[in-house]
């Protein structure tokens, strides 16, 4: 659906809509139905070293099964988005230069996840994160992902959005907590009440200027959840409980929706909406 293709972090990609690191996304099988069944990016479970029984959310075979997989994939055209935890810094630089060496697009450190969180700390201060960010910028060729917790540490939002930007960050993925009574009508964008935040999306973009693109992660489960979304400027959408829920087939789905949204609204491509929200005072 040429409507609905954009480009992320300056990779060309045929859908906005993509899986969210996690349902689906661990193992062979289930990574190539995901990979048959939509056209958009792979999203790869976040992988450290060894493998990992423990957190269930973590549970993974270790970052040479997903190395395999990539290689395999590569030279299919398939866009690949590999997502990296570990319990030291060390191990993160290592496992991203493995996931970058096999050929994926994308490589993106889950900074988000307790288990890193609780080990690595990589939100302690501006310059353990500047640290760590630079050691995988300078060992990876591949568009640089870095996924935020809904609270990173004690670095103020407008530094992280600059170190972000120094370090020559593509991609910034952010929860897309916007407010369950938001009012806001899909044809205008236009949303009732002064301006504000509305998400960690929003606010990260608004922070970013434009230097680096913002996926959104959480409540899309319709067409309609995306293309507000994409209003209130996510580049692109990650899709997980829905997943959960449907199987492979619910990405198509909201893709498809999606697409017959922008054509009702007489858009020919989804950037033309990205972050066109617009307050009414």
């Amino acid at each position: 659906m040429e409507r609905t293709a954009i480009r992320l972090g300056g990779v060309e990609l045929s859908s906005s809509v993509m899986n969210a690191a996690g349902p689906h996304s661990a193992e062979r099988g289930e990574l190539y139905e995901l990979g048959a069944r939509h056209q958009g990016a792979l999203v790869f479970k976040s992988c450290n070293s060894a493998g990992l029984e423990t957190p269930e959310n973590l549970k993974n075979r270790g970052v040479q099964h997903f190395a395999a997989i990539a290689r395999a994939l590569a030279p299919r055209d398939k866009v690949i988005i590999a997502s990296v935890v570990g319990n030291t810094e060390d191990e993160i630089v290592q496992v991203a230069g493995i996931l970058d060496r096999a050929g994926v697009k994308i490589v993106e450190l889950n900074l988000a996840d307790d288990y890193v969180m609780n080990s690595v700390a990589p939100f302690a201060s501006y310059q353990r994160l500047k640290v760590l960010v630079g050691r995988v910028r300078g060992e990876i060729g591949a568009v640089l992902a870095i996924k935020l917790p809904p609270k990173p540490g004690t670095i103020e939002a407008q530094a992280l959005a600059e170190l972000l930007k120094e370090m020559g960050v593509g991609v910034v993925v952010c929860a897309n907590d916007l407010p369950k009574d938001l009012e806001i009508d899909p044809a205008t964008g236009r949303i009732k009440g002064g301006a504000r935040p509305l998400s960690q999306a929003h606010a990260f973009w608004r922070l970013g200027g434009g230097v680096y693109d913002v996926v959104a992660v959480g409540g899309i489960n319709s067409g309609r959840d995306a293309y507000v979304a994409h209003l209130t400027a996510a580049k692109a959408v990650a899709v997980g409980s829905a997943l959960i829920k449907e199987g492979a087939g619910a990405l198509g789905r909201i893709d498809r929706e999606l697409d017959g949204m922008l054509a009702e609204n007489g858009k020919r491509s989804v950037n033309e909406i990205i972050g066109q929200a617009r307050f009414e005072s």
